[in-house]
């Protein structure tokens, strides 16, 4: 854990979620050993990879008004047609998120072998239901679903995905993917099959004619275009603190605790609900024009919106605010709980992610308010947020907890200065 005395004064009374926080920064990790600050990445001579993609090099300082492709696009004829070659006995396989076997099997590798946290009492804990929305937006297509697998046994061993997705970044709209569930089973860690799916998924993405991606890392790779922060809100205290997930602060007793984060029952705010279809045209506009003010943020059309927002049992949950027929104000969330390990009465630690929120009518502090009671009304146990977007406004004031890492977002083939959190608006599951 982390010397408690490092905390923000105002931080003093909270109980602490630093393994939630090493969790979270230890996402799209490529290397148990990778660097988590600049200056270990200079030192990092295993890490030469990246020195060989189109991405901006470290120290490379982005003049004001750059923000364009580092390498011009491909002919298909310039693209590799052919798959890049595996080691030996490995074989590339598309994943069928639609066949419920191989859905299971992509389960149960990312359960076993994404990300558990340092100390192996924490594992994220993506479910079937999850995968399938976060996979299969508008336009996505199954190669873009890249598994390994071993020949003899047909064992699912490694995967990469990408999903289309319309990003602005600056004034600029660009057609991208988004990178996700990087997975190399744990005992193939040494076989350096993570840099092929990597090369894999980026031929077949250029194959269909996009040449930019975006992807988040809780460490440092070349070279970040955006760092944000992880906070944390507790729900539910007392179970934190049984599952040495928190502690008891100095001076704070267990009841003290669960008073200091105590919500009343139910929101407070007149016409908050949540959302049904009816709501999405509303919703969209809202969300569409609000996205607009910041630097890095996705482009969604109406089905999009609807996919990524419409509610989902244990997977997605959005609420508006509705006054007399006119939608006011919009918030959401994701579901992704962990595996608690070697705990004799927990087994799930459920947890919220802050998506998008916005507000025309009701102040900001209010509204999340009533998101907090909502992820609490719903059994969570902790409620994350990022500092993007105006997340800032509230964080503080509704006593969520700074976690003390980053999550770095980066953007391949382009190069632009770099972006405040505060105008950044992408948040990737």
């Amino acid at each position: 854990m982390s010397d408690q005395s490092k905390k923000e004064p105002n931080q003093q009374s909270q109980p602490n979620v630093e393994d939630l926080r090493r969790l979270l920064n230890l996402r799209a990790n490529l290397n148990r050993n990778a660097p988590k600050t600049d200056d270990e990445l200079h030192g990092k001579e295993q890490w030469k990879f990246w020195e060989t993609q189109p991405v901006p090099k470290l120290g490379d300082v982005i003049p004001a008004g750059t923000n364009e492709p580092i390498q011009p696009n491909k002919t298909k004829e310039e693209i590799k047609q052919e798959p890049i070659s595996l080691p030996d006995g490995f074989k590339w396989d598309d994943i069928d998120l639609n066949n419920q076997a191989e859905l299971m099997e992509l389960y149960s590798l990312l359960n076993e072998n994404y990300v558990e946290d340092d100390d192996n009492m924490f594992r994220f804990d993506y479910s079937p239901e999850f995968l399938r929305w976060a996979l299969q937006p508008k336009g996505w297509l199954k190669q873009w679903h890249t598994g390994v697998r071993v020949i003899k046994s047909n064992k699912l061993v490694g995967f990469i995905s990408a999903v289309p997705a319309n990003i602005k970044v600056y004034e600029k709209t660009v057609p991208m993917v988004e990178i996700n569930y990087l997975c190399v089973h744990k005992k193939l860690r040494d076989k350096r099959v993570a840099p092929v799916l990597i090369k894999e998924i980026t031929r077949r993405v250029n194959l269909e004619g996009i040449f930019q991606a975006c992807y988040t890392a809780g460490v440092i790779l070349p070279t970040p275009v955006a760092r944000c922060r992880y906070w944390h809100r507790s729900l539910n205290p007392k179970k934190l603190i049984e599952i040495q997930f928190s502690f008891l602060q100095r001076n704070m007793t267990m009841q003290r605790t669960i008073r200091l984060y105590r919500l009343p029952e139910k929101p407070k705010t007149p016409g908050f609900r949540k959302m049904t279809e009816a709501d999405c045209p509303q919703a969209f506009k809202l969300l569409y024009e609000y996205l607009q003010k910041f630097d890095l943020s996705p482009v969604y059309d109406e089905e999009e919106f609807k996919h990524w927002f419409l509610p989902r049992e244990n997977v997605v949950d959005s609420f508006v605010v509705e006054q007399n027929g006119v939608i006011t104000d919009f918030g959401s969330f994701y579901h992704l709980p962990s595996t608690i390990m070697h705990h004799p009465q927990y087994k799930i630690l459920k947890a919220a992610y802050s998506f998008h929120n916005v507000v025309t009518k009701t102040p900001l502090n209010d509204f999340m308010n009533d998101m907090l009671i909502s992820a609490k009304n719903l059994d969570m146990d902790v409620f994350n947020a990022l500092d993007l977007m105006d997340n800032k406004e509230f964080l503080e004031n509704l006593k969520f907890g700074i976690g003390d890492g980053n999550l770095q977002y980066y953007v391949y083939n382009w190069q632009c200065p770099m972006i405040q959190s505060n105008k950044v608006g992408l948040v990737l599951q």
